[in-house]
């Protein structure tokens, strides 16, 4: 396992300083006179130096385990069920940000992939219950995409794709 958290740090460490550099560059709107905690890349920046350093405190104390020794490594790619939902979770994620968004109205985009992100991962072994759990991700999907694009509209001011 301190191998997995070894390069696991290492990748949010890096998506984090990745995401941090791209959040410092957005416009500030300085000709504007906004105040600078207002401006749109402050919270991402903040999120993502937060990712970066708990992605460097991972694997310092991974590296201080061991876990830096990557010789034997075996490659097991989706060999077991934390993988597999790890990978969908990528999926559906990229899908959202990559083909959905910018492509149809942000509210459409964000209830199809809350949807199907609930519905996916809470979908039951047996038959019984799966109309209940549709109908309901299907809700919260809803109330989700109502939310956020109110949020992002009508308090941060954000016009959507």
């Amino acid at each position: 396992m301190v191998r997995a958290d070894f390069i696991t740090g290492l990748i949010l460490a890096a998506l984090g300083i990745g995401a941090l550099l791209i959040s410092l560059d957005m416009p500030r709107f300085e000709e504007r006179n906004i105040n600078p905690y207002t401006v749109p890349g402050l919270v991402p920046a903040a999120l993502a130096a937060v990712i970066a350093a708990l992605g460097a405190m991972l694997a310092a104390r991974a590296a201080r385990a061991g876990g830096w020794r990557l010789r034997g490594l075996e490659v097991r790619f989706l060999a077991d069920d934390a993988a597999r939902r790890v990978a969908l979770t990528l999926l559906l994620t990229l899908g959202y940000a990559a083909g959905l968004v910018g492509r149809v109205p942000f509210w459409l985009a964000t209830f199809v992939f809350a949807a199907g992100f609930v519905i996916l991962f809470e979908w039951p072994k047996g038959v019984a219950g799966r109309l209940r759990r549709i109908a309901l991700a299907l809700l919260y999907a809803a109330l989700l995409a109502a939310v956020v694009t109110y949020v992002f509209q009508e308090i941060f001011l954000v016009r959507l794709p």
